[in-house]
C-alpha cells in the first residue's frame, strides 16, 4: 500500500453513490448513514451540485485571490445572510477555518492590550488535526506525540457554566470561547438547553468572542441551517466546513462586527480557498437546502429517528442513552462497541463508533421516512445482538 497509515481502512472500496446509498466495486449496496462524516447532506451525485461542477469545470477552476472571484462574494453573501454575520474568509477545511478563528481571537486580544491571549475551549472537543486546532481539541489521545503543542489555551468542562464563571474570575488574558453547539467527536453531547446564552451572556460581559464552531452541526444538520440558532443567540465567529461544498472541500469563517474587520491585507489568506470550482458546489448546496427547506425535513425525520430508535431499543441491555438533534445522533452504551461499524458494514449499512461506545449516525438530510425505517429495523437488529452477545 502506497499511502501513509494514518486511517484503519474497512475492507470495501466504492463505486459510485445516488441519494443515501453507496455501491462498491461488486455493485452492492449501502445505506449510507455516516455521510462521509456529515460531509454528503444533500446524498451522493446530487444533480444540482453535480451540475454545478461540471459547468463551472467546463469555465474554470482557479484563479488566485489576487483577483475578484465573483462566486465567492456570491456564496458569501449567501452565507452571511443565512447566519446573521458580516464578512466571509473561505479556506479548504474545516481545521483551516478554525485556524483563522484562531487567529482573529489572537487579534482581538493583542487590539486589546493582551500580550498572551487565552481561548476557552472544551473538554472532549473536535477543531481538527493542524497544531493549533489539535491543541485547541479536547482529546489527549490524538495529541499523543505531538508535543509541543500550541500555547494559549485554556480547557474547561463542556456544558458547565459554572467552569466557565470562575476561569473569567481568575485570568484576566481571555479573549474568546470556542464551542461546538454539539460535540460530534465528543459522542453527541447535546448541552443543556441555555447553556450557549450563558456563554454569550458572559462574553458580552467580558469582552471576549464566542466562537461556534458548526463544522458538523452545521448545514441545515440540526434541523436549522446552523444549531446554535436554536438557541436564539448570535456569536461572533463561526467556522464552516464539511457539509458546505457537499463533498468538494471548502471551509468558512464567517465573522461579526468588530471581529469582522480585524483581518487585513497580508494578515491571512489561502491560495485555494474559496476558488471558483469549490464556491459553485457550495453555492449549489445553498440554494437545494434553502429550495427544499431540508433543514426543516432534518428535524422532522431526525424526530422520527430518535422515536423510532428509542423504541426499538428500549428493552436493550447496555443501551445508556440516545440522543440528538435533527439527523445528528448518537446511541450510547455501556461498553466499547467498535466492532458494530464492521458488523453493519457486513449487513450493507454504514455508522461510525467515535468516543469509544457511541454509535454516531449523520444520514443525509434527504433521508426518506422508508430509508429511516430501514436504518432503525437494521441498526437495532445489530445493536440487540451485540449487546446481548458482548460484556461490558
Amino acid at each position: 500500500m502506497p499511502l501513509m497509515s494514518t486511517y484503519t481502512r474497512l475492507p470495501v472500496t466504492f463505486s459510485y453513490g445516488s441519494g443515501c446509498w453507496l455501491f462498491d466495486d461488486q455493485d452492492r449496496r449501502y445505506l449510507d448513514a455516516l455521510s462521509g462524516i456529515a460531509v454528503c447532506g444533500l446524498g451522493h451525485a446530487h444533480p444540482a451540485v453535480t451540475a454545478a461542477i461540471q459547468e463551472q469545470a467546463g469555465r474554470l477552476l482557479h484563479t488566485s485571490n489576487l483577483y475578484q472571484v465573483a462566486l465567492q462574494a456570491e456564496l458569501g453573501a449567501v452565507l452571511t445572510a443565512q447566519a446573521g454575520m458580516d464578512r466571509a474568509f473561505f479556506a479548504n477545511s474545516g481545521a483551516e477555518a478554525n485556524e483563522a478563528a484562531i487567529k482573529l481571537a489572537r487579534l482581538w486580544g493583542h487590539q486589546r492590550g493582551i500580550a498572551q491571549p487565552k481561548i476557552i475551549v472544551l473538554e472532549h472537543s473536535f477543531h481538527g488535526r493542524t497544531l493549533a486546532t489539535l491543541s485547541a481539541t479536547g482529546n489527549t489521545r490524538i495529541q499523543q506525540g505531538f508535543a509541543p503543542l500550541v500555547e494559549g489555551f485554556v480547557r474547561a468542562p463542556y456544558d458547565d457554566t459554572t467552569a466557565l464563571t470562575a476561569l473569567a474570575a481568575q485570568q484576566t488574558d481571555i479573549v474568546a470561547v470556542l464551542v461546538e453547539p454539539i460535540q460530534g467527536e465528543g459522542g453527541i453531547q447535546v448541552p443543556q438547553p441555555d447553556y450557549l446564552a450563558d456563554i454569550r451572556r458572559l462574553c458580552d460581559q467580558h469582552g471576549w468572542l464566542m466562537m461556534v464552531d458548526e463544522i458538523q452541526s452545521g448545514m441545515g444538520r440540526t434541523g436549522t441551517w446552523f444549531a446554535y440558532q436554536q438557541s436564539g443567540i448570535q456569536p461572533d465567529v463561526i467556522t464552516l466546513a464539511k457539509a458546505l461544498g457537499n463533498g468538494v472541500p471548502i471551509g468558512a469563517c464567517l465573522a461579526r462586527g468588530h471581529a469582522a474587520e480585524l483581518f487585513t491585507p497580508g494578515s491571512h489568506g489561502s491560495t485555494f480557498g474559496g476558488n471558483p470550482l469549490a464556491c459553485a458546489a457550495a453555492l449549489a448546496t445553498c440554494r437545494t437546502l434553502q429550495a427544499e427547506d431540508l433543514p426543516a425535513r432534518a428535524a422532522t425525520v431526525g424526530a422520527r429517528l430518535l422515536t423510532d430508535l428509542r423504541q426499538a431499543l428500549a428493552d436493550c441491555p447496555g443501551i445508556r442513552d440516545i440522543r440528538g438533534k435533527g439527523l445528528m445522533i448518537g446511541i450510547e452504551l455501556d461498553r466499547p462497541c467498535g466492532e458494530l461499524v464492521q458488523r453493519a458494514l457486513d449487513h450493507s449499512l454504514l455508522i461510525n463508533v467515535t468516543a469509544g461506545q457511541v454509535v454516531r449516525l449523520l444520514p443525509p438530510l434527504i433521508l426518506n421516512n422508508t430509508e429511516a425505517d430501514h436504518l432503525v429495523s437494521q441498526l437495532s437488529h445489530l445493536i440487540h445482538t451485540f449487546c446481548t452477545t458482548t460484556t461490558c
